[in-house]
């Protein structure tokens, strides 16, 4: 079994994923992203809102539903500047870093809740934000004909401590493969293809 992933590697994760997304400022953002029948930017636009929910779930310390309070979905408008979704990933994604690295060895929080509530400790909300990195990451730059190759090692620590979660039993996902190749099992588990 490899290392937990960490929060060190949620970092890592954004900034690869934010450094491959520099290089298609130039691109048609308004592209499928890859498979989906999202535009790029409207790709990017949810992950920005994922991560920062994320955030917020942890932040929250709420053990029996995500927050009620009304913050509603975040979202850049209907015709987001790709420049623009570079800098907000880059900031919920350091917003998200801050609040593990500040919650206490004891914090809990609502994961997810779909099939049911459950809560988690903080470090495995580093692997949660990751997921939707480094998914929507590799949508986005399919869909901007970017390659994008994270790295064997992170995606292996990613892949084996998401093992069991609830998100690889969604419609057209599956549980990972364990192969010698991470990145592809991770794809290959939530019904994509490596691309370039």
């Amino acid at each position: 079994m490899t290392e937990p992933f960490t929060r060190d590697d949620l970092d890592e994760v954004a900034g690869l994923v934010g450094s491959s997304w520099r290089t298609g400022l130039d691109r048609d953002w308004t592209a499928p992203a890859g498979t989906l029948r999202w535009s790029c930017a409207k790709t990017a636009d949810h992950t920005v809102d994922a991560v920062l929910a994320v955030a917020v779930f942890l932040a929250s310390r709420k053990q029996d539903g995500y927050p009620d309070w009304g913050w509603g979905e975040l979202t850049m408008g209907a015709d987001p500047r790709p420049g623009d979704l570079v800098e907000a990933l880059a900031t919920v994604s350091r917003i998200l870093s801050a609040v593990i690295a500040m919650a206490e060895p004891e914090a809990r929080a609502v994961i997810w809740r779909r099939p049911q509530v459950e809560t988690r400790p903080a470090a495995d909300f580093a692997a949660r934000g990751a997921l939707e990195l480094i998914l929507h990451g590799h949508d986005v730059c399919a869909g901007l004909g970017i390659g994008f190759e994270p790295p064997a090692g992170l995606c292996g620590r990613l892949r084996d401590h998401t093992r069991g979660w609830p998100h690889w039993s969604t419609p057209g996902w599956s549980e990972p493969p364990e192969t010698g190749d991470p990145w592809s099992d991770l794809l290959s588990g939530a019904g994509r293809r490596r691309t370039g």
